[in-house]
């Protein structure tokens, strides 16, 4: 038997370091956090993609009562960008979290953003890497108030991936 080494390697860096457009992407993630509706988990989550025209598509976590039936923030956003720029390729998503939950009644949302970024589910790995497999690699931008991790693409994030169907 032999053993295989995977490694993956990343960007790590504040998002001041980010040049302009990654920092517009970052904020409209951010943005999108706000328009969440999350009753339940109390647990907001954006996404923006930026697609190949230099456009921007937005979606947040949307939660229901009748769980399963609510929808991840990054694939709200990849469902919608697909639907309303149909063939075109997604070059970009970053991706945000804040929850009041552990904080001061009195902090800012921009103080209940995480510190460290969150990663997309296994569900929205795959939805996205299936447009990653149409239309070419989907930089990823993981968004945290002390750190941010950008991903090369999708396929980084799921190693052995489901896609021969």
């Amino acid at each position: 038997m032999k053993e295989v080494k995977m490694t993956t390697v990343i960007k790590e860096c504040r998002v001041e370091e980010l040049d302009e457009e990654r920092r517009r992407l970052v904020e409209r993630a951010r943005q999108a956090s706000r328009g969440a509706y999350a009753p339940y988990s109390h647990f907001h989550v954006g996404a923006a993609i930026q697609m190949a025209d230099g456009s921007v598509v937005a979606g947040s976590n949307q939660e229901n009562a009748a769980y399963p039936s609510g929808m991840c923030a990054e694939r709200t956003a990849a469902y919608y960008a697909s639907a309303s720029h149909p063939g075109m390729a997604m070059k970009c998503i970053a991706i945000a979290a804040w929850t009041r939950e552990g904080h001061s009644v009195d902090a800012s949302d921009d103080e209940c953003f995480q510190k460290h970024p969150i990663s997309p589910c296994g569900a929205c790995r795959q939805a996205l890497l299936e447009y990653e497999h149409l239309h070419g690699d989907i930089e990823v931008i993981l968004y945290g108030r002390d750190i941010c991790y950008i991903f090369p693409s999708i396929s980084s994030l799921l190693p052995y991936s489901f896609t021969d169907f």
